[in-house]
Parts: C-alpha cells; sequence; structure tokens
C-alpha cells in the first residue's frame, strides 16, 4: 500500500533531487542533518551518514542504497537505532502532467517489524506523505525558468 503523489516534474527532474544524497534532510521528515554522502551516492551499496532527531535528542545514522533503476526506482535501507531498520522503496512513474510518485516502508526488524505491513504502511503515511510533498516541491523548483 504506497503513499503516492503526483507532480508536474518529470522524473528525470524527482530523480535529480533523490540522487542528490546532499538533499535528502530537505525531504525526508525526521531527518535534520546530512553529515556525509558517498561519492557513488546512489548506486548499490553506497550510503548517506545523517542525524536523526531534533537537539538534544539527535542520533547519528546511516541510509544505504539497495538497488536502483535509474530515474525509476530507488531502494533503500534506513537505520534509525534503537528502532531498528526499514527498508524504503521510492518509484517514480511517467504520466502525462509529469510524474506520480510512490513511496513504500516497512520496518525490518523487530520489534515493529512484528506489526502487520498494512499497519505499519498507515503509522508511516501522514510523515510519506509529507516527504512526497517535499520531495514534489524540490524537484518543481528544479524546473522553474
Amino acid at each position: 500500500m504506497p503513499t503516492s503523489r503526483e507532480t508536474t516534474a518529470s522524473c528525470e527532474d524527482v530523480w535529480r533531487v533523490l540522487a542528490d544524497g546532499w538533499t535528502y534532510a530537505t525531504w525526508v521528515v525526521g531527518a535534520s542533518r546530512i553529515r556525509a554522502v558517498d561519492n557513488t551516492w546512489p548506486a548499490p551499496g553506497s550510503t548517506i551518514h545523517h542525524a536523526v532527531g531534533t537537539w538534544p535528542a539527535v542520533l547519528s545514522d546511516v541510509t544505504g542504497s539497495v538497488g536502483i533503476h535509474a530515474e525509476r526506482e530507488i531502494r533503500l535501507e534506513a537505520r534509525a537505532l534503537p528502532f531498528g531498520k526499514a527498508s524504503i522503496t521510492v518509484r517514480l512513474h511517467p504520466i502525462a502532467t509529469g510524474c506520480r510518485i510512490e513511496i513504500i516502508e516497512h520496518a525490518i526488524t523487530a520489534p515493529f517489524a512484528l506489526v502487520p505491513n498494512r499497519i505499519q504502511h498507515l503509522l508511516a503515511h501522514p510523515r510519506n506523505a509529507e516527504a512526497l510533498r517535499r520531495l514534489a516541491l524540490l524537484a518543481e523548483r528544479s524546473t522553474a525558468p
């Protein structure tokens, strides 16, 4: 059950934002700061080193690229210790007016992995909807004259 959003930006424009690891904290809800981005991002095995939370409760963590289909899909594994890991897939679908962006997220470590995926998706939907709003705005801004 993905969360989705349509944008007037093209799939290529959205991909440019996804492929720039330094923008991660701008569109990912909860990420507060980027510490480093591997030079090979978003190639599989590359990582973004980021901080999660707000001061004084800031945790340093990483998100890794698990796989990509350039300009169409990126699969990520996000850590948010002590809460565990999540699998995140962002897919881009061309439409006549731009692009439809989908995001699917689910926990892959206990105890949250024990929660049925449907419930996880419902709980993550508000945060993912805001992330897609931010991602779309960044991509649309990149196409502005």
